[in-house]
Parts: structure tokens; C-alpha cells; sequence
């Protein structure tokens, strides 16, 4: 799940955003391009009321970008990936090279259990569980 956070009017095309930042995220996390992974891989872009970020020199042009994957999901050349291919997207997508400077993100690993899918709580072995019988029925 990605989640990201900018005041509004920042993204001309948040549809556009979303799929695209998703898209880095389970290329990068290398999953299979299964329905499991790909209806549920997803980015929301949060906007934001003009007045309700502000850093302390009270600059606003910030974005924030969350991104929660299952435990260990991410050694540390897919954490370095991730930053740096999403803040390349976001800025991208804003049309301002300059906002790369002024992007966050966070990478953020839910527990085991702390992943729902469907109504369930899965573990990390659940989930790979769960896409290799998904790849069984598809092949």
C-alpha cells in the first residue's frame, strides 16, 4: 500500500500517479504479475487543504510518501530503489524536477499477521502461500 500526502492541487493526474507508483512498487518488490498482487497493490493520493503542511521554515511544498509492504519485502537495493524511483515519479508527475528535493519517503513493514487481505491477518508465509496456489490455478 502507498499512500501520499500533498496539498491540494499538486498532481494534475492523481489516477495517472497512483497506478504509476504502484506499478514501481511491485516491479521492485519483484512479485508475480498475479490478480492477488495486482488488485492489491495500490497507491491513494491524499490531498490536502493549502494551510496544512508546513515544515519549520514554514514551507509547504512537500510530498509524503508512505509505502507499506509485508515484512521484509524489501532488502536494502529494493528500500534504495523504492525511494529513489518514487520521488523520480512523483516529481515527474508534477512536472517540477525540484520537487524531488522536497519529497519524503517513508518505508514502513507491517508485522507478521499485520497484512489483511480478504477479511485475514496473513503472515509473510501466508501471503507466499496463498500466491503460489494462485499461480497453480493460473498456469
Amino acid at each position: 500500500m502507498i499512500d501520499v500526502y500533498a496539498v491540494e492541487g499538486t498532481f494534475p493526474d492523481r489516477a495517472a500517479l497512483a497506478v504509476d507508483l504502484a506499478s514501481a512498487v511491485m516491479r521492485i518488490e519483484e512479485v508475480p504479475v498475479i490478480p492477488m498482487f495486482r488488485e492489491n497493490t495500490a497507491a491513494f493520493v491524499h490531498e490536502l487543504p493549502p494551510d496544512s503542511l508546513r515544515n519549520v521554515a514554514g514551507d509547504g511544498a512537500h510530498v509524503r510518501v508512505q509505502v507499506l509492504t509485508n515484512a521484509g519485502a524489501l532488502d536494502r537495493d529494493k528500500q534504495l530503489a523504492v525511494v529513489r524511483e518514487l520521488t523520480d515519479i512523483v516529481a515527474a508527475a508534477t512536472g517540477d524536477p525540484g520537487l524531488a528535493a522536497r519529497t519524503w519517503v517513508l518505508l514502513t513493514e507491517a508485522a507478521p499477521g499485520g497484512w489483511g487481505l480478504a477479511g485475514h491477518a496473513n503472515t509473510n508465509e501466508e501471503l507466499v502461500l496463498a500466491a503460489r496456489a494462485e499461480i497453480a490455478r493460473l498456469s
